[in-house]
């Protein structure tokens, strides 16, 4: 005898049982098979942001949207777009072009403080598509010196020291080379101090690691000390070698000073071979008449250098830092001390002055740094500037005829 179907009454039941257990099943795992979304912009990692009400959000990652092929598209996008940057800039180099991409578009991993600078931060950045790094994932809030070895920091400064931004492009347009990569960039890192994430706009410097400091404490900005007269008794043509060998910062050759006066006086940098403003008539609110520096004028000897650097791996190559200069110097008190033992300078940046494209090559250039140029109105905000240093290219192009002076054809870069 088979079996009876069952009565209406426990099919009803046996129907419930089974809509319970389904409604109880267990959620799917968090990391399905399903594919992540693509709608998140390629980049770091974001945080959940914190909740209205001010208080404090614990902070989590959120899971990572991008796929290895994805990250090789962004890679190979990014190599594609600096191939382009080049041509239209071909004075960058493509070092100077993957430096600058570090700069404005990586991410905050770690930061320090600089000794004796306080409103400089120096920050370690993880390149976008660092696949070893996102594999690491770890953020702190502090980096041992040894961090930046690797030629991945740089150094975030004031927003009134913008102007670095614009001497570096100008560095490589009169192809001098030896300003360190520099762009401007806005912060919004959870590692930074807010007024570093306040949205002003702040330069950040490429930290050569190799950089050579004297153990000086009192003396560590420059890789040799160097006097006001000892570095005009250098400057002197037919020194006798012997001399030479013994000076201060022998291993610099003539060139090269004459690359760091060009450069300075379009720039009017006194920091390193005036800081003592004994060139011109400073106002009293200047700091070198409020440090009592000026006063130091009456007697030569007591003069020095300072910013005067270069790195290990080049000792005869020196490193232009600090370059923000002065644009609103008047064209009065131009400080021609800058220039002084100084008879020759590099043809192809003199070339270029003389050529009278330089504000045009400067805005080709400048375009490059989106976030300057916007901030600045464009070409029409920054041509006053260009204007400025074009008209002292021109003094200092009269300089050189009035005073006979010759040019040298450049090295190799």
């Amino acid at each position: 005898m088979g079996m009876k179907p069952p009565a209406p009454a426990a099919a009803g039941v046996l129907l419930a049982l089974a809509l319970l257990a389904l409604i109880h099943l267990p959620p799917p795992p968090e990391h399905s098979l399903l594919p992540l979304p693509t709608s998140f912009p390629p980049g770091p990692p974001r945080e959940v942001a914190a909740p209205l009400s001010g208080g404090q959000a614990h902070r989590r990652r959120l899971p990572k949207a991008r796929t290895r092929l994805q990250q090789e598209q962004a890679s190979g996008r990014s190599r594609k777009q600096r191939g382009m940057e080049r041509d239209t800039a071909p004075w960058l180099s493509a070092d100077d072009l993957q430096k600058m991409w570090l700069l404005s578009s990586g991410q905050v991993v770690s930061k320090t403080r600089v000794p004796a600078h306080g409103q400089i931060m120096r920050v370690r950045l993880r390149a976008v598509g660092d696949a070893e790094g996102d594999a690491k994932g770890n953020i702190s809030a502090a980096s041992p010196e040894g961090n930046c070895q690797d030629g991945s920091c740089g150094l975030i400064k004031r927003p009134g020291d913008l102007y670095e931004v614009l001497a570096f492009h100008l560095d490589r347009v009169l192809g001098l080379n030896r300003s360190l990569p520099a762009v401007a960039r806005r912060f919004s890192s959870r590692l930074l101090p807010y007024s570093y994430t306040d949205g002003a706009l702040r330069p950040i410097i490429w930290w050569a690691p190799d950089l050579q400091h004297l153990e000086d404490a009192n003396n560590d900005q420059n890789s040799c000390a160097l006097g006001w007269l000892q570095y005009q008794e250098m400057l002197q043509p037919h020194r006798p070698m012997l001399v030479a060998r013994d000076t201060p910062c022998s291993s610099i050759p003539h060139s090269e000073w004459s690359r760091l006066a060009l450069f300075d006086f379009l720039l009017q940098v006194h920091d390193r071979l005036d800081r003592y403003c004994c060139g011109f008539q400073p106002d009293p609110s200047e700091p070198c008449v409020e440090e009592m520096l000026h006063e130091k004028c009456r007697n030569p000897a007591e003069l020095v250098l300072v910013h005067i650097l270069v790195r290990r791996s080049a000792p005869s190559r020196l490193v232009f830092i600090d370059n923000a200069g002065r644009p609103q110097h008047p064209e009065e008190k131009l400080n021609f001390r800058l220039l002084q033992g100084i008879d020759s300078f590099p043809a192809a940046a003199v070339a270029t002055l003389r050529s009278g494209r330089l504000q045009s090559l400067l805005l080709r250039s400048l375009r490059l740094d989106r976030e300057l140029w916007e901030s600045q109105g464009g070409a029409e905000g920054l041509r006053p500037l260009l204007q400025t240093i074009d008209r002292r290219a021109q003094i200092l192009l009269h300089h050189i005829q009035e005073h006979n002076l010759t040019v040298f054809e450049d090295s190799p870069r």
